[in-house]
Parts: structure tokens; sequence; C-alpha cells
């Protein structure tokens, strides 16, 4: 039942971001950066915030006038950057929210996984804690009655001997020090929620920080025009001698407290302390079998630290070599190792033209290994008839390229398009084939996260191990393509061998004419 509810989610979220990809592109696309979102407005809330506080008097008597002071005398900056910290607060939560739910639909929160998954399980708690209480600070009716929702839940807990809720019940029994001890609260959260969300992405290389200077550009706007057309205002200041009503509650945040209503504080805590559970469970649950880990032979690894470089979860490092004095080897963690091949890809050894029988590289993949590539690809070739011949490479995460093989198209599919060593385009167009289509996952889209990058700078000459010069770039083509877009890529196949074939045979290089093979 799980696993058909996660994969119809995955579907859901396929379809939307292919939808999306279409008007933003993959590097635009909000779904696939919601992590690098959720930092930008925690980078907002914590910029907005600074300065807030700077003006803000915690004092019982001047705390409201002073937040209201921001929004009608310095409306300019104040006011702005008030609206900024709730839109961006709002915003947060729902990245984090949709972050979650992508991950799990995705699968990924096992394996390799683990680490990310359950160091960012707190963070919910922390970003809810710290934003319900953003809303006590402001001291206005909605705070005042969300103090008093919160105490009520928190009373049902067996932690408390005495009741907290009875603290709002006069008019007398708030004074500055709790505000003092509010702010402290409000700080000391954060604090310890950019804490987490360093050991969140400790295990990770290469984080995306920041989203795109667009996806930036557009938030930024999206808050500025809130801002403007709805400024955050305070409510009527906190009367406890009346019960607080007609209130404008942020559903983002304070959710809890309608769903108390609805139901009770147990059924609350049930839901929130099982949500929970749930998710620490949930790498617990059968999941597919680990793939074995990349293997590194000490007699071919030359220690360039390349696959260290190019490792997407920093599950290669590099040691002193025990056969070659002043060199280092690869070592491969098998906790952290991705079982991707992206390593395979960035050895320099792993090149097919290589004289040896079976070809032995520095590192690569028990499960589809470079010299098995070599031969399977040679094997297509000898096979392949018809005019223009084609090689199709893809990736088992993305679109199946495995159905296009045909009498003039052979098609080879690895675990990762970043496992492809670029000597292997050369190779094949060496080898008689006319044409060579890379085909890999979306930007962004990448289950390795890097794999497609990679591939694309390998191929565009700007990365190590790149693509030779005398390669002609016209018989290469790099296409994106998701698992579900089969369509789109036979589409892009078919389109790059009509643009092979009207292109004169004369014009192409005597290196690469059909039929002729080089080993190097």
């Amino acid at each position: 039942m799980h696993e058909v509810l996660r994969g119809n989610a995955q579907i859901l979220f396929e379809r939307i971001e292919n939808f999306f990809d279409g008007y933003f592109g993959g590097a635009d696309n909000p779904l696939r950066h919601l992590g690098a979102l959720g930092l930008y407005f925690l980078w907002i809330l914590v910029a907005t915030g600074l300065y807030l506080y700077t003006v803000l008097d915690t004092s019982i008597e001047g705390v409201y006038s002073s937040i209201g002071w921001l929004s009608r005398e310095q409306w300019y900056l104040g006011g702005v950057l008030r609206s900024l910290h709730r839109y961006a607060a709002d915003a947060f939560m729902l990245a984090m929210m949709l972050h979650l739910v992508r991950e799990w639909a995705y699968g990924r929160y096992y394996g390799f996984r683990l680490y990310s998954w359950v160091t960012g399980v707190p963070l919910v708690w922390l970003a809810y804690v710290s934003g319900i209480g953003g809303y006590w600070i402001v001291w206005d009716r909605l705070a005042q009655f969300s103090a008093i929702a919160t105490t009520e839940l928190l009373d049902w807990l067996p932690f408390f001997n005495e009741p907290t809720a009875r603290n709002f019940l006069a008019p007398g029994s708030i004074n500055d020090r709790f505000f003092t001890v509010l702010i402290f609260i409000h700080i000391g959260v954060p604090l310890m929620l950019i804490l987490g969300l360093w050991a969140h992405v400790n295990r990770i290389s290469r984080v995306d920080y920041l989203p795109s200077r667009r996806l930036m550009l557009a938030s930024m706007a999206g808050f500025l025009a809130l801002a403007a057309l709805k400024p955050a205002l305070s409510d009527a200041p906190a009367d406890l001698a009346t019960v607080a009503s007609g209130l404008r509650l942020d559903w983002f945040i304070l959710f809890l407290h309608p769903l108390t209503d609805l139901t009770s504080p147990a059924a609350v805590w049930t839901l929130i302390f099982g949500a929970t559970l749930l998710l620490f469970a949930l790498p617990l649950l059968p999941h597919p079998a680990a793939q074995p880990i990349a293997v590194v032979d000490a007699a071919n690894c030359n220690g360039c630290a390349r696959c260290h470089a190019d490792c997407p979860y920093e599950a290669v490092t590099m040691a002193p070599h025990p056969d070659k004095p002043g060199h280092q080897i690869a070592i491969v963690d098998p906790d952290l190792c991705a079982s991707c091949g992206i390593c395979a890809g960035s050895c320099p050894s792993s090149t097919p033209f290589r004289s040896q029988q079976t070809l032995v590289t520095g590192i690569d993949m028990p499960q589809q290994g470079v010299d098995g590539l070599r031969q399977q690809l040679e094997a297509q070739l000898a096979n392949l008839r018809g005019a223009t011949k084609l090689v199709v490479f893809g990736c088992d995460r993305g679109a199946d390229v495995r159905r296009l093989a045909s009498a003039d198209t052979a098609a080879l599919s690895l675990l990762c398009t970043g496992m492809l060593p670029p000597s292997f385009v050369e190779y094949a167009l060496r080898s008689g084939a006319d044409g060579v289509l890379v085909s890999g996952c979306r930007d962004g889209g990448c289950e390795f996260r890097l794999g497609m990058e990679w591939t694309r700078e390998r191929l565009a000459r700007s990365r190590e191990p790149h693509l030779r010069d005398l390669v002609p770039l016209d018989r290469l083509q790099l296409v994106a393509a998701s698992r579900r877009e089969g369509k789109r890529l036979a589409a892009a196949v078919s389109e790059f061998r009509t643009q092979l074939e009207t292109q004169s045979d004369t014009a192409r290089p005597p290196a690469y004419s059909r039929r002729k093979t080089y080993h190097g």
C-alpha cells in the first residue's frame, strides 16, 4: 500500500515538474530546487529579522507600539521588511513541506540518503516552534489567541505539573521578562535550525545554497508585491481580559490551533508524534536491495582525485597509495556510495581505446563495468545496418533508451548518464556510427544530483575528462528526457537522424567515415 501511494505521488510530481519545465526550464523550475529555495527564504528571514530586532522594544508596554511604528511611520523600510519577514516565513514552511513530500515520493529516504532524511525530520519541529513563537512577539489579539491555544495544547502533556495557560488569564500575569525570554527563544531556535541544516547537507557535495538568480528575483518580486498589496499588519493589541475573536489566521504556521478546536489536544498530539515517528520509521520499511558500490583497483588508480571531486555524496576520499609511494588512492565509503557510477565516468583510465583485452579501470561499478560497456557497444555496432547508424547512450533513471534499439540504432542504458566516459562517444564514431546521442535526466532532476551536469560539461570540453577537440560536435547530440518522456526522446532521435542525413557525406572528417574502427 505504501509503495503504491508513493508511486502515485512520484508520477504526480514528475508530471507537474515536466509541465513547469516547459515554462521555466529545469534551472528555474521551483519544484526541482525546493531545498535551495528554502535556504534562500531562510536567509531573507534572518536578514529581515536582524533589523526588526534592533527596533523592537521588548517591554510589555512598548512591544506592540514599536512593531506598529514600523508599519505606520516607517512603512517604506521597516514595514516592508516586516512584510518580507512574514511572507518569507510562509514560503519557507511551504518549501520545506513540499521538499519533504517530494523526497519521500522519489524514495530518497533510505540507504546512502538515510543520514540526510533523519537529520531533516527534527528541522520541521524547529521551524514550527520558531514560527509560532514569532507570532507571539507581536502581542496583538492573534498573538494572544495563539499563546493561549498553544499553552492549552502543552498542558495536555504530562511534562507540565501546573497548567501554563493560566498565565494568560489575567492582564497582570504577563510582564517584561516574558518577552525577553520569548525573544531569546525566537532567536535561539532559528540558530538551532541553521545548525541542523548544516548537519542535514553535511554529507552532500556542491550543495545548492541558493537557487538560480531568476528564481531569487522572481521570489523577491512576489514578496514585494504582497508587501505592497497586503502588508503585514498587527491586529488590535492583546487584552487578556477579553476573548480574541474574528482573527486572520496564518494557515501555513498556525493551522494547529483550529485543528485543536475541531478535534482535541489528544488527537493533535497523536497526529504530531505519530507523523514524526512515521517519518523516522520510513527508512526501516522494506525497500529495494542496495546496489554494489564502486570498487577501486589499486594497480590502475593513479590518485588523480577526479572521482573524489565529482562524487555527489562525498563517498570517495583520497589516502596514501599502499603500493606507490608519493601517490594517492581513492577510498570508497560504503555507507555513502550511491552506486551511480559517476566516479567511473570521471576516471581517466575508463577509456575504450586501451588495448587491454579486459579493460580494468581505476574505479568501476561491479554491476556494469566499463569493460562490459565496451563489449556491449562493440557487439551492437557490429550488428547495425542502414544508411545512418546511431548510438544512443541513456540513463536507467531517465527515459528508457532500450526501446529505441533497432537495425540502425544501438541503445545502451547506464546506471547514470554521468557514468559515461566522453571517450566512448569518440570510440562509437570511430567504430562506424554516424552520430551519438546522449540522453539523461532533466536539469535539476538527476537522481544523483550531478550526473547530467558533469556529462554536459565533459562533452562541452570544460571538465576533465573531456571530449577531445578532434571529435566533430555536429555528430553529437545531448537530450534531457525524464523517465516518462520516451516519446520526446524518440522524437529527438528521429530529428537527429534527419539532421545527419541532410549533411553531405563528403563533409564528414575521414577519421569518422563508416565502418572504420580505431583501437588506439
